[in-house]
């Protein structure tokens, strides 16, 4: 039995079944799934073209879909449809086939959705059994992604983050075959000295403040996407989602008030964020997990038009560093391309526990992108030369002079990134050429915060550690080239930038 596009009250009426579903104090419900974040380790493209994930025999994959497709028809099936993008050139439309006993998922997924068009028949398929087994797979899980047929397969895992990136993923390959690149980025409008409205993206993996950062009201800017857009050349931007993916844990109404907003009321659906048994909510418990999410729709907060994104102007690619990066730096075209792929961060819980805390160097967009990395990597670069209006910059949302909770360290706050993304929409900073790494820096006379973050050789000169300094330019320098030249048949452009 197949339920078609059931209404929102209906699969709240359902999930007030599941028990592992509890009602907050806004009347929206809270799921503890049993896996709390993505399952990398246990994902695979079918075929043997080249990729960034490994691959398995179609053989194999069509044994594990007839399983499948059997098992949900004993069991019963969800349908949500919708698309992913909604302007013309990058829409696809697309199917969920969800088990009938996880309504949370269909739920979250329905908010995410564009609403369907007419004469619908979908370009992407994901079907989804939570409760199947998977016992030949690594951690009794597995999603299969069949690029050729823009279908993809989940099976143990109950956490909706796996829904999400299945279509998302599949939307990457949809986005590049046309000529553009699918961007793990918020997006968020604002309006010039002039008075015209333009676009900023901000590029990060999960976790690294991208959300935070695309929220929070800089002068007058508006929110318009959480987690994806894709990229054309002149600066072209298309919206993929009609709503919100935002991390719970540590959620705070004075710095991110619109995520707050949205989350708090009845139509928002919650998964692993911690409620108590009167039904209270409190986002920062980590008792589930520290990789607790939320859904919600676009509409239930002020936002800009998604249908119609100003030209874009400026991108900001996070980095959460520890050490002797500045808080902001400029990137020329190629040093921009280097830092997309380079994808330094600290991982975080929603890459699961072995990424949880470790430094990382993760390219582009993945874990979205499903085609070989430098494929994105090049794109990238040809897409910046084709937009010359754009400029690029390195936001560092971690710390400088040291880790969290070392003497020596002192963390980059929203605060200091708010004042300087808004100094910056002001044209109040200036810039000049770093020596020791070629991009460059705020001036010491123009820098609204203190110079410490603006300039981290400041801060090693002050504390007498310019040795350390240093060896760690040194290190940093000849890791990211290694790091690049690993990349096969990745433009020397961005070798040469570093």
């Amino acid at each position: 039995m197949i339920l078609n596009n059931p209404s929102y009250h209906s699969l709240r009426t359902f999930t007030r079944e599941m028990p592992n579903a509890c009602r907050t104090d806004w009347d929206n419900f809270n799921i503890i799934t049993r896996v709390k974040a993505r399952s990398p380790q246990s994902t695979f493209i079918i075929g043997n073209d080249p990729s960034s994930l490994p691959n398995i025999g179609r053989r194999k994959y069509e044994r594990f879909a007839q399983l499948q497709d059997s098992y949900l028809h004993k069991n019963g099936v969800i349908r949500i449809d919708g698309s992913i993008g909604i302007s013309p050139l990058v829409r696809a439309n697309a199917s969920l086939l969800i088990e009938k006993s996880f309504p949370n998922i269909a739920a979250m997924q329905k908010q995410l959705f564009f609403q369907c068009v007419d004469d619908f028949k979908p370009n992407f398929n994901i079907v989804y059994t939570p409760n199947m087994p998977a016992h030949d797979w690594p951690d009794n899980r597995c999603i299969l992604v069949d690029l050729q047929n823009y279908t993809t397969r989940i099976a143990g895992t109950d956490y909706f983050g796996e829904s999400k990136k299945a279509g998302l993923r599949m939307w990457n390959k949809w986005v590049f075959d046309r000529g553009g690149l699918a961007l793990h980025a918020g997006c968020k409008t604002y309006l010039d000295d002039q008075n015209n409205e333009n676009s900023i993206i901000i590029i990060g993996l999960s976790g690294t403040g991208k959300t935070t950062t695309t929220f929070t009201p800089h002068l007058d800017s508006q929110p318009v996407q959480d987690d994806f857009c894709a990229f054309f050349p002149g600066g072209e931007i298309y919206a993929s989602e009609n709503g919100c993916f935002a991390k719970t844990y540590g959620l705070d109404p004075e710095h991110e008030p619109l995520i707050y907003a949205g989350l708090t009321i009845r139509d928002a659906w919650f998964e692993n964020t911690f409620v108590d048994d009167k039904g209270h909510v409190d986002f920062h418990n980590d008792f589930h997990t520290t990789n607790g999410r939320g859904t919600f729709k676009l509409d239930s907060i002020p936002h800009g038009n998604v249908r119609d994104i100003p030209p874009l102007r400026m991108i900001f690619i996070l980095n959460r560093n520890f050490d002797i990066l500045p808080a902001l730096v400029k990137l020329n075209h190629e040093q921009a391309a280097a830092y997309f792929m380079l994808g330094e961060t600290t991982g975080t819980s929603a890459g699961g526990i072995s990424e949880a805390g470790k430094a990382l160097r993760i390219p582009g967009t993945n874990p979205f992108f499903p085609l070989h990395h430098a494929s994105q990597g090049n794109r990238f670069l040809d897409l910046l030369d084709n937009s010359p209006n754009v400029a690029v910059y390195l936001l560092n949302t971690g710390y400088i002079g040291g880790k969290a909770n070392s003497e020596s360290s002192n963390k980059v706050t929203i605060d200091h990134s708010k004042i300087l993304i808004e100094s910056l929409l002001k044209n109040k900073l200036e810039w000049e050429n770093d020596d020791d790494f070629g991009y460059q820096t705020v001036t010491s006379n123009s820098s609204p915060i203190d110079t410490i973050y603006t300039n981290p050789k400041e801060l090693y000169r002050r504390s007498g550690r310019i040795q350390k300094y240093d060896e760690k330019k040194a290190k940093l320098i000849r890791d990211r080239k290694d790091s690049l030249s690993s990349f096969e048949n990745l433009n020397k452009r961005l070798i040469q930038a570093i």
